[in-house]
């Protein structure tokens, strides 16, 4: 597996345009290892991440908005273009883009103390790292749009009555309850795990027919390799699996 771990903890692991474009080349670099899972955490002891870095861009005239604007897109685009399946770790704050990196991943895994919030509107700004999308596809755009409207922040148990995060866990339990869901996923063919993640994602666009198709093709992809005949052989000589990935 590969981890990408923000580390600026001294601001909360606050996004600067440097972070952004530390983050696009490390999600880039983990899109095209070996790796099967890719978890996203975070050093320090109080947040995930608390979003942009409203300090550096108060500096900012307003063609530096948009320059930052074009960072920021092409970080969360990285991180969503991933093929692999990704898990955020998330433990304190996780609001504005903070969340919006949670979100981005296809799993979260948070301690009990974790809080999440898209604040944006509470600054002037509008969520713009996927999160009005993102949060209306995983909770509904009615609870999208309370939190987003809002700024609302919620807790742990709530965010995952809301079917946005897989496991609430303690705090000092955290790395292994990552990782120990990172180890369930390296235990399937990770071909089959990526075609999997090719199908739900791209059916979310299409009507269920086109759907369908996709899930097709992802299937044959599948059944044509190497992995699904050692999948099936294993299975009947009651074995683990040696998954090679081709």
């Amino acid at each position: 597996m590969a981890v990408v771990l923000l580390d600026r903890p001294d601001a909360r692991n606050a996004i600067s345009g440097e972070v952004a474009e530390q983050l696009s080349h490390a999600f880039r670099a983990a899109a095209e290892s070996d790796a099967w899972v890719v978890i996203l955490g975070a050093t320090g002891e109080r947040s995930f991440c608390v979003g942009a870095d409203l300090k550096e861009r108060q500096q900012l005239d307003d063609a530096g908005w948009m320059r930052n604007r074009d960072r920021i897109r092409e970080l969360f685009a990285s991180l969503r273009a991933i093929p692999q399946p990704t898990i955020a770790s998330v433990f304190g704050h996780a609001l504005g883009g903070g969340f919006e990196l949670a979100l981005s991943c296809d799993l979260i895994v948070c301690s009990d103390d974790a809080r999440f919030g898209l604040p944006e509107v509470r600054v002037g700004l509008v969520p713009g790292g996927g999160g009005t999308q993102l949060l209306a596809l995983k909770a509904g755009p009615s609870t999208a749009k309370e939190l987003i409207f809002t700024g609302r922040q919620i807790d742990a148990e709530e965010a995952r009555s809301l079917g946005l995060v897989a496991k609430v866990v303690p705090r000092g339990d955290l790395r292994d309850a990552t990782h120990g869901l990172a180890e369930e996923i390296c235990a399937a063919s990770p071909i089959a795990v990526r075609e999997a993640k090719r199908a739900i994602d791209r059916g979310l666009d299409v009507p269920l027919a086109d759907g369908i198709d996709l899930e097709d093709r992802a299937w044959r992809t599948a059944v044509d390799t190497a992995d699904r005949r050692e999948g099936v052989r294993a299975f009947v000589e009651k074995r683990d699996p040696q998954w090679r990935g081709r």
